[in-house]
Parts: C-alpha cells; structure tokens; sequence
C-alpha cells in the first residue's frame, strides 16, 4: 500500500504531519509513505531513515486564502496536487491532506476524477457520539446544494465505508431533517426520503440533530449547508462546554479538588469527542481514495489518518463503491 501525505497542508505543516507520518512508518511496516512537499524543510526534520518513508520534493504550496480552481490550475507543482497526480497516474493509492479543503475537493474532481456514476464526491467526517462509535456524516461542506439523488448516493457511499472501513454488518442511514415523520422537511428531503427507502440500505428514516450525539444511526446524510452548519454548531457547543467546565472547577480550592477528583471521567468524557482520533474525513466518491485532515491536525491525527486510509485500502473501499454505484445505475 503506497500513500501519498501533502507535508505542506495545514496549521502546523510540515512539522506535525512529517511527525505523525513517521509514527504511522514505524507502526504499519506494511505501508509505503511518501511526503510530497518542500525537501529542505522536510529533510531537516526527519530524525531517522525509515525504509518505507520517502521524500517527493514539491515547489508550490496552496495556500488557505488561495481560490481553489485557480490555485489547482496554476500550481501545478503544489505538494496537494503532486500528492493527487500520483493517485491519479498509480503511483499512489490513497492521498491524505490538511490542507485547503476547496482546493483538496478540486484535485480530486480535477486531477483524481470521479467514480462513473457519482454526481459529486461528498465530504464524510466522523462526528463524535456519547458511546464512542460515531456517526459518519456527509455531506458536510463539499457541495453547499444537493438534489435527491446526490442525497441517495451519499447514503449508498456512506453505507459502503462505515461496512468496510468500521466494520458495521449493516450500517442504519438517517436523514438529517426537522422532524421525524416521513413527510417532514423541505423539497429536498421530502424527495429524497422515498428514493432512500428504496435503496439497497438499511434506511431508519428522518433524523433531528439533537439526536446525533445519542447515536441513532450510524450514517447521517443531508445537503453541505445543512450538514455544515450542524457540524460548527456541535463543534462550538463542545467548545463552549469544555471551556465553561474549566471555568467552573478552577473558581475555588474547593472546585479545584472536585475537579481532581472527577479528572479521569472528564477526561474519557473528551476523549470521545477528539477528532484527531479519527484522523481524517474520506472524500468519497473519487476514483481514488483522497482524505481530508483537519487543519489544526497534531501527529496522532496524521498518524489516524494513515491508519484509517490503510483499513480502506485493505477492504478496496473505493472499488466497493464503483461496483454498487454501477450495479445500482
């Protein structure tokens, strides 16, 4: 398995990612990596010949401002779009990104391409949930408006990974809707609930986003606005509780002891809501398997990453999807 990693990509490239790929080499030996980046601010940071981590030099970097068609089209040796041709050409088999996520949805139309059959790749992060599974949502930005059909895609996709990368024997699809009766929504989501009904998934119906946490399915599919909107609003609450908590139990000596005393528990209780656990959200519906890091990834998240694409990779992800979405047509 050869995986391409975009060293520039990111809020703390390439010092953090050239860190977690280097974990994730001495972890998975099965596991050819490659960064694609600037050379002399890699190499100096490589503290350790590793025989299956190597160095793609790249002159370019895509910037987070930068527009992202124009930037694809004119930085051609940008490490985002090196790591992308080489998905594209064979040489990899799985690119992963922290970068301009814009720009990284582009490469993969532009230079990766799409799966016959998929309107538009949708982007799938894991959201957290209290028992620790996660929900995998999508489409949560790639595609700002979506018709019914893209919504079944995104579910039939959706259904594919949490089954071959995570195991589920048969993955519950929701839709994100306002409501949980069937006729419930906008056009959009009233459409598309009989095409999901019918489609080769185990479909529970309409979701509401106060029921995500809880786990009520395991696949959430819904628009990139709404999806969007949905994740910030989860990931500034969290954001907001963690903050006010440490507020609370730093006020007195007294708070200051409980909170020691409830340490272990408050701190399982985040671990559950740490992204850097799932290291990367999968672009899927490409023709090649591209993933997407958060931008404020540390090393355990690239090091997630590499792990999440390599279960892919061992399960032909993206050949799973190609032959249902051809079956299906």
């Amino acid at each position: 398995m050869r995986i391409a990693i975009d060293a520039m990509g990111g809020d703390h490239a390439p010092g953090v990612v050239v860190e977690g790929a280097v974990a994730a080499a001495k972890e998975y030996k099965d596991v050819e990596l490659t960064l694609v980046g600037d050379k002399a601010r890699i190499e100096p940071l490589l503290t350790e010949q590793l025989p299956n981590l190597h160095i793609m030099h790249a002159s370019e970097v895509i910037e987070a401002d930068d527009e992202p068609v124009k930037a694809v089209r004119r930085k051609k040796d940008a490490s985002m779009v090196v790591a992308g041709r080489l998905v594209k050409e064979g040489a990899a088999d799985a690119m992963i990104s922290a970068g301009n996520t814009g720009a990284l949805m582009t490469t993969g139309l532009l230079i990766v391409g799409r799966i016959p059959g998929i309107d538009r790749p949708a982007l799938a992060p894991m959201i957290p949930t209290l028992d620790g599974v996660g929900v995998l949502a999508l489409d949560l930005g790639a595609n700002m408006d979506a018709t019914p059909e893209h919504l079944l895609q995104y579910a039939i996709m959706g259904s594919i990974y949490r089954s071959k990368v995570h195991g589920i024997e048969r993955p519950r699809v929701g839709l994100l809707n306002i409501g949980t009766e069937a006729m419930k929504g906008n056009e959009l989501t009233k459409a598309a609930y009989p095409l999901l009904e019918g489609a080769p998934i185990h479909f529970v119906g309409n979701i509401e986003s106060r029921d995500i946490l809880q786990a009520e399915c395991d696949v959430i599919v819904c628009d990139g606005f709404a999806g969007n909107i949905m994740l910030k609003t989860l990931e500034g609450t969290a954001s907001v509780i963690f903050s006010a908590l440490k507020t609370e139990f730093t006020r007195s000596t007294l708070t200051k002891l409980s909170a020691a005393i409830l340490k272990p528990g408050l701190a399982a209780f985040k671990n559950k809501f740490d992204y850097t656990e799932h290291g990367a959200a999968p672009l899927l519906g490409l023709g090649g398997l591209v993933l997407k890091s958060h931008g404020s990834s540390d090393a355990n998240a690239f090091k997630n990453a590499v792990r999440q694409a390599r279960t892919a990779l061992q399960n032909n992800l993206v050949g799973a999807i190609a032959v249902e979405i051809k079956n299906g047509k």
